[in-house]
């Protein structure tokens, strides 16, 4: 005999953002490549361009990442000189990782093509919707808290409009 059915709402969240978030992650990969950048590049760019530069031990925190992967992301980000890392002048033996100008540009022409992306993935919602929902998923988020939330909640003003 079945168990009886647990009170649920009528509309499950759960296989919609991840219906969602699949379209916008592949839409977002395919216009990433061509800039010679991965999700989690993007992601470590707009952590330094929002820190000011970080410490390599302080990024891998704030990204939840092991010292190895660290590395790793960071040597493929410094290979494209879209990153620099020297020692630290207060202890030698820490490496600060800051942003190049070739880095802020190419996480502005990355933000752009991404702002195409959304609005091929959101194209049923009107400005206003998108920004309700904005904050929905910005709060369901932080209720969650991930370090790089706030990091990733908005650009610096002086960032490039697209």
């Amino acid at each position: 005999m079945p168990a009886a059915p647990v009170d649920q709402p009528e509309h499950r969240l759960g296989p919609l953002l991840d219906h969602l978030a699949r379209r916008m992650r592949l839409r977002a990969e395919s216009v990433l490549a061509p800039l010679g950048l991965r999700p989690r590049h993007l992601v470590a760019l707009t952590v330094l361009r929002a820190q000011g530069g970080s410490s390599q031990q302080a990024l891998a925190g704030t990204l939840a990442m092991d010292g190895t992967n660290i590395v790793g992301l960071l040597n493929e980000l410094e290979g494209e000189g879209l990153i620099e890392r020297r020692r630290s002048p207060e202890d030698r033996r820490r490496h600060v990782v800051e942003l190049t100008d070739a880095g802020a540009r190419r996480l502005s022409e990355a933000e752009c093509a991404l702002a195409t992306v959304e609005g091929e993935v959101l194209g049923a919602l009107d400005p206003g919707q998108r920004e309700t929902l904005y904050q929905l998923l910005q709060r369901a988020a932080t209720g969650t808290a991930v370090n790089c939330v706030d990091a990733l909640e908005s650009p610096p003003g002086d960032a490039a409009t697209c």
